[in-house]
């Protein structure tokens, strides 16, 4: 809706990892560096840790788009609630490796010969594993032993990349894990945009879809921003999505720190409920909600401003609903 009104090319804060929307800020481009330099090591672990929303998924996305698939064989596990042994055949069928007989030597020995068939190509083998701060330490174990296995003639065989949450920096620093911390050639760890990088964050992605200036952003907007999100960068893209929305639904040329702060508030209420003394809905108009510019007179004039917003769209979401029935009816 709001890309239509503002002339943009595409949504600049979706929540899913876009290596277009890629920001260079200090600790992004620090982190790419230590992932650059893991992988032309070929071998071992590496592992980048961060906030819930810092950017990690992204960094990774910004890597693998800029390796030479020709000359990497990339596989990838998101899903990370599982056994060692779980884990093991999610990174055996990444790979291509045949699972469907269950005996582990035998996919083991396929691994080792799809390794010779890369090495052969001149390709190396990356395994990247995201939330590591879920795996136990029987996956963590299976990955190591992988980590162990060569192409043949002491050659490096899979590189493994671990993502995680902070708390996963302190599982490896746990002596169980003693063998696996030893084999880390490179680490990092994400930390939130500061004031300056959050407004040249919120810049670049609007930028990213041709903005030109419009709609204008005040400076004491871009603070509240920061002060809203704490420099996170999926909390950036989740709040400014929703001051865009708003301010198209307000028809404004300009965003400010009241329209931010107010947002700000309703999306607090859509995560944690109402508080006992508010109603659960903004009220129960059902009709057509009024998108007209704040302060325009006429007899089917409504109160304008952050505050009314949320009404709208709950309108419009239930004409939506009503709209979808009919369709299925």
């Amino acid at each position: 809706m709001y890309e239509a009104f503002y002339g943009f090319t595409a949504a600049p804060f979706q929540l899913t990892p876009d290596a277009r929307f890629f920001f260079a800020s200090e600790g992004q481009t620090r982190a790419l560096a230590h992932l650059t330099f893991g992988l032309q090591q070929g071998d071992g672990f590496v592992v980048i840790t961060g906030e819930i929303g810092a950017g990690k998924t992204t960094l990774a996305e910004r890597l693998w788009s800029r390796l030479d698939p020709n000359a990497h064989l990339l596989a990838r596990i998101a899903t990370t609630h599982l056994s060692g042994d779980e884990l093991f055949r999610l990174a055996m069928a990444g790979f291509g490796v045949d699972i469907t007989g269950g005996d582990k030597a035998l996919m083991l020995l396929g691994f080792a010969r799809m390794l010779g068939r890369q090495r052969a190509a001149g390709c190396r083998c990356v395994l990247v594993v995201d939330e590591a701060q879920n795996l136990s330490h029987a996956a963590l174990e299976e990955l190591r032993m992988l980590s162990n296995l060569s192409q043949g003639g002491g050659a490096p065989g899979v590189q493994i990349v671990l993502l995680g949450q902070p708390e996963f920096r302190d599982m490896l620093a746990s002596r169980a894990l003693d063998q696996l911390r030893q084999r880390v050639i490179a680490s990092f760890h994400l930390h939130p945009l500061g004031r300056h990088e959050t407004r040249a964050y919120v810049e670049h992605r609007l930028s990213a879809v041709g903005w030109t200036g419009t709609p204008s952003i005040t400076a004491d907007a871009f603070e509240a921003v920061h002060g809203a999100t704490g420099g996170v960068p999926r909390r950036i893209n989740r709040l400014f999505g929703r001051v865009l929305l708003h301010g198209a639904l307000e028809e404004l040329a300009q965003l400010d720190a009241a329209l931010v702060d107010a947002v700000a508030r309703e999306l607090a209420r859509d995560l944690d409920g109402p508080p006992p003394s508010e109603p659960a809905a903004h009220g129960a108009a059902m009709g057509r909600p009024n998108f007209g510019r704040p302060g325009r007179a006429g007899p089917g004039a409504r109160p304008s401003g952050p505050d009314t917003v949320a009404a709208r769209l709950e309108a419009l979401e239930l004409g939506m609903g009503r709209f979808s029935q009919m369709l299925g009816e």
